[in-house]
């Protein structure tokens, strides 16, 4: 007999010999859109309210390895039905040893789910987030969740805990790294193309995951950029500025929702009703079903809100369905229902979502769909997806300066690659890169070895230690991202790096963060490429060879003495597994850079937050060329713009702007105007251009941002090639929520921005009747 049909036939018996014997309190809520909604019934109509409350418990793997997973702790929680899924473990042989346990073991033979962080992809590694936004590639983003999807899932899993869609314009906050950057309209479109990518067109199919938007919300905005931390906003900035991106994956379709970590309105969010019932599941119409965060349950202690008891009554009353790790669902739910402090209907409503997303996933059917060892072994790591990262990462980086067209390297005579993150392919993958591994990751080092061969000679020197302080390298060096060991003394560092550099005709310098300086947990106050690293690279400079910075970071960083001195800066952000193979295709103009920044670097660390879109005070300061104007808006010891606004990268060619048309000056409601420029490759090389549109609304019932991203197209230009490229503006591009949160576009004037980033664009104007 088949183990599905073996399944199936057990649950039919056992609701036919005990559906006369099930709770008399099972009431349920149902939801009779859903073609698994009398299956999920059934299901619950014979549950124990301690089964029920096990399908709420999400624990980590724990001490489970493979052949032993029969005798761990966590194999009894799960024969008892105290489980309902597992996260952090992988592997096709673990997963189906537990799989078995619960779907052969327990009483009602319930299939588990089995997460992880899947962030930028699996063994195969993409560059972080915010690099990858950086190529402004729809489909190309949308390919990497669906291979990130395909490993995944050939691995055992089948829900990933992505995408992030935190918005953030703090760049001292160290998870900037696993978004999109600071832009709604940029990154509602990337919470699409993710969601999409992870789930495809059927969940059924064994090589989809099951999506989990995150962090639910405003995640990004913690005070001070310090993580963890509260969060306080109006609604108004909420629904304009923050929310997007979540709705957009909730209209995508996305499976799950996490809550955060932080307050709103003075209420955690994973016990805040307003925002997991009113708002998501009332307002938005999701369907599927909370996870917490890490502990989250828990944490909601220390904010004040209550002993376990509470915030765990709490926080399934807001609409929290699943607790992730801290087990306060699991030992606290039923003395809240004998005390009448959480209704059987609340917890059979978070079941039903739990077992809907089951059978959604097709696991009813086959718990044991993932577990197919041929797709293990064939699917994961293979050359293929290894060129795609490659190109990808390739595509994402971003030319921050080139002076005196000193890039593209040419393949010939000597190079000297001198720095503390040349040589390091654990540092490659950047944060939250969990299922790679590290090792195998394509250093600098090798990478520019590999593409130069013999063609020239490469020469490379550490340079300097990553920090002064040895106790911070050791806390920016975690989680297996250590550089190489290494006794010798900055100034002995330094001394063999001059050496090399006096033999060289071109000097690349690789400084920067280390991966684990950015991500979870790791906020900065001091956003500045380490001293030691600044005291190298000045002691390079004055050799008066030429000098490449290759920067590696998870952030925007300030950079306004590199950029006074450094000739060329290339941003590689972290890369990933073909991080050295595709820096010096860049390099060496195999690829033409075409990446433009999502988050705005500052000036000074005094700037933060920073970003594109402000809104004008009643005292703006206009271009005064950095001059300070007494009674004005603006800082008496720094400029008011930043070093590199948002949508800023450079190419090896030159791109001209031109003639910029709207085919009306008036846009009526049922109707849509067209906006138009010519876009001309002046320069030297073929090359990619990210051309982008602006719309700012001048008079509003609310005070509006000199501008908003409504639009964006990737382009290819031949040399001396030029191109018209085309928007379409309708009322829905400017709508707005107003005072009364009532989402609606006001008549009236508009300019319109056509350009090569947000502060360089040609300008029309509109009216809207």
């Amino acid at each position: 007999m088949k183990t599905t049909t073996f399944i199936n036939t057990v649950l039919v018996c056992t609701i036919l010999l005990q559906i006369t014997s099930c709770n008399k309190n099972n009431k349920i809520i149902s939801n009779s859109s859903n073609p698994y909604n009398s299956k999920t019934d059934s299901i619950i109509n014979l549950m124990t309210i301690e089964e029920k409350i096990g399908q709420l418990n999400l624990p980590s793997s724990g001490d489970i390895t493979t052949g032993q997973a029969q005798s761990s702790d966590i194999a009894k929680k799960i024969e008892e039905g105290k489980v309902g899924g597992l996260f952090n473990i992988k592997s096709v042989e673990k997963i189906r040893e537990v799989q078995k346990i619960a779907v052969e073991k327990s009483r009602l033979k319930i299939p588990l789910l089995f997460g992880m962080d899947v962030i930028h992809g699996y063994r195969t590694t993409f560059p972080i987030p915010l690099g990858l936004s950086c190529s402004w590639d729809m489909e190309m983003i949308e390919k990497t969740a669906r291979m990130a999807a395909i490993e995944a899932s050939a691995d055992g899993l089948n829900w990933t805990f992505s995408p992030m869609v935190d918005i953030s314009r703090d760049p001292r906050w160290g998870r900037v790294s696993e978004g999109s950057g600071e832009d709604p309209y940029l990154g509602s479109e990337i919470a699409k193309a993710m969601v999409k990518g992870y789930q495809g067109d059927d969940l059924k199919a064994n090589n989809t995951l099951m999506a989990c938007v995150k962090h639910f919300a405003l995640y990004g905005a913690s005070e001070a950029g310090r993580d963890y931390n509260t969060v306080d906003m109006s609604k108004i900035r909420m629904y304009n500025e923050y929310l997007p991106p979540y709705k957009a994956a909730i209209d995508a379709g996305v499976g799950t929702v996490m809550a955060a970590f932080n307050e709103i309105d003075g209420v955690p969010s994973t016990g805040n009703k307003w925002l997991l019932t009113d708002l998501l599941r009332d307002d938005w119409k999701f369907n599927g079903f909370v996870v917490t965060d890490y502990t989250g349950i828990n944490e909601m202690v220390e904010h004040g809100m209550g002993d376990l008891q509470t915030v765990s009554a709490l926080a399934l009353n807001a609409g929290t369905d699943m607790d992730m790790v801290g087990e306060g669902f699991l030992t606290t739910i039923q003395k809240s229902i004998d005390e009448g402090k959480i209704s059987i209907e609340q917890l059979n409503a978070a079941v039903k979502r739990i077992l809907i997303a089951k059978y959604e996933l097709g696991l009813f059917d086959n718990p044991y769909k993932y577990c197919d060892q041929n797709r293990a072994k064939t699917e994961i790591y293979t050359k293929e997806n290894r060129d795609f990262a490659r190109k990808v990462a390739a595509e994402s980086m971003v030319l921050l300066k080139n002076n005196n067209n000193i890039l593209p390297l040419k393949k010939s005579g000597t190079i000297a690659l001198i720095g503390p993150l040349a040589d390091t392919p654990e540092n490659m993958a950047g944060t939250w890169s969990v299922a790679t591994k590290q090792s195998e990751s394509i250093s600098f080092l090798d990478g520019i070895k590999t593409v130069v061969g013999d063609k020239a000679s490469i020469l490379y020197a550490r340079g300097s230690h990553l920090d002064y302080d040895k106790e911070f390298e050791k806390i920016a060096t975690m989680h297996g991202k250590a550089l190489k060991k290494e006794s010798r003394t900055n100034e002995e560092l330094k001394a063999e790096a001059l050496k090399i550099a006096a033999k060289a005709d071109v000097i690349v310098a690789a400084l920067g963060e280390s991966a684990e300086m950015s991500g979870e947990c790791s906020s900065r106050t001091n956003i500045d490429i380490p001293q030691v690293q600044k005291d190298l690279l000045n002691a390079l400079l004055k050799t008066g060879k030429p000098v490449v910075l290759v920067l590696f970071t998870g952030r925007p960083l300030v950079l306004v003495e590199e950029n006074n001195s450094v000739p060329a800066i290339l941003n590689a952000w972290f890369s990933g597994s073909e991080a050295g193979l595709a820096i010096s295709d860049v390099l060496f103009g195999t690829v033409n850079p075409s990446g433009k920044i999502t988050a705005t670097f500052p000036r000074s660390v005094g700037q933060i937050p920073i970003y594109y879109s402000y809104k004008n005070t009643g005292r703006p300061l206009d271009n005064t060329e950095g001059k300070f104007v007494k009674f004005l808006s603006n800082y008496i010891d720094e400029r008011n713009e930043p070093l590199f606004p948002f949508g800023y990268g450079l190419s090896y060619t030159s791109f001209k702007y031109d003639n910029i048309k709207l085919s009306s000056d008036k846009l009526s409601e049922n109707q849509s105007i067209t906006a138009s420029v010519d876009v001309t490759n002046t320069g030297n090389y073929d090359g990619k251009e990210i051309v982008q549109l602006y719309i700012r609304d001048l008079v509003g019932s609310v005070t509006r941002p000199v501008k908003e991203l409504k639009g964006f197209q990737k382009i290819e230009l031949k040399k001396g090639e030029t191109k018209k490229v085309t928007f379409t503006i309708t009322i829905e591009d400017l709508k707005f929520y107003n005072s009364n949160l009532s989402f609606e576009a006001e008549p009236g004037d508009f300019e319109v921005f056509i350009g090569t980033n947000s502060s360089e664009n040609l300008k029309s104007t509109f009216k809207l009747l």
